[in-house]
């Protein structure tokens, strides 16, 4: 039944990371918590983004510019020591409420509003890639910066999932490496990943099918709703 459960849930995020370029971990880890220890949900999550991430970019290989993601990748690496350092200085309860406040706040905006997409100034992508490593590295929630800095240039729907998912195929393989390097990936990750891998790869297909018949505004106002989602979600379970 356990191995069941975990099998819908790597299909439902593939899907809904196959759709919006993000949020497999938002949707898969409050559920595997229910039941699995948080030492197992968390590396488990790890390995079927990199199968997610990897799937994606490939899948958007022509409309990765490097340009654009390199420097969000690089900002993010001395983001994350920023964030370890002020994880241990601020509460991480206070940081989320905070952080779900801005994204609720931010997607709600974007939602009722028609906000203008432009040509941001590269040093932007630095500011979001830095945001993104310490926000990730204080609690595990990292894309928001990001993600709103996509949808805020004035790129194609494929441009920002590609974006997104450079980005985050970068996040992935190195979450992933620094869980096998600490020992958290066990025996017991390993294989509820090897049967989960073929199901969220499934679902990621899907996703992307679906995503594929989207038009540029509703793909946003798909994206503004699971930044809402996960705003309300960081706000709930900080409590």
């Amino acid at each position: 039944m356990i191995l069941l459960c975990i099998i819908v849930i790597f299909l439902l995020a593939g899907f809904v990371q196959g759709v919006t370029g993000f949020g497999s971990v938002l949707v898969a880890l409050p559920l595997l918590s229910l039941f699995l220890d948080v030492k197992v949900a968390i590396p488990l999550c790890a390995l079927n983004s990199v199968v997610i991430t990897t799937f994606l970019a490939l899948r958007l290989r022509k409309y990765l510019d490097w340009k654009k993601i390199l420097p969000l990748c690089i900002a993010a690496v001395p983001g994350m020591i920023v964030g370890v350092t002020l994880l241990k200085r601020v509460s991480s309860e206070s940081l989320s409420i905070a952080l779900g406040v801005l994204l609720v706040v931010y997607s709600c905006y974007c939602l009722l509003v028609k906000v203008r997409q432009r040509r941001l100034h590269p040093v932007w992508s630095y500011l979001a890639g830095f945001s993104s490593g310490a926000i990730g590295a204080a609690f595990s929630a990292g894309g928001p910066p990001t993600i709103i800095y996509a949808t805020l240039n004035d790129w194609g729907k494929d441009e920002i999932k590609a974006t997104l998912s450079g980005f985050f195929l970068f996040n992935s393989y190195l979450s992933a490496t620094a869980h096998a390097v600490s020992g958290l990936t066990t025996v017991t990750v390993l294989t509820s990943f090897l049967y989960s891998a073929p199901f969220v790869l499934a679902g990621t297909v899907l996703g992307s099918l679906c995503y594929g018949r989207i038009e540029r505004a509703l793909y946003l106002k798909v994206i503004f709703v699971f930044l809402f989602l996960m705003g309300m979600t960081m706000i709930v379970t900080a409590r």
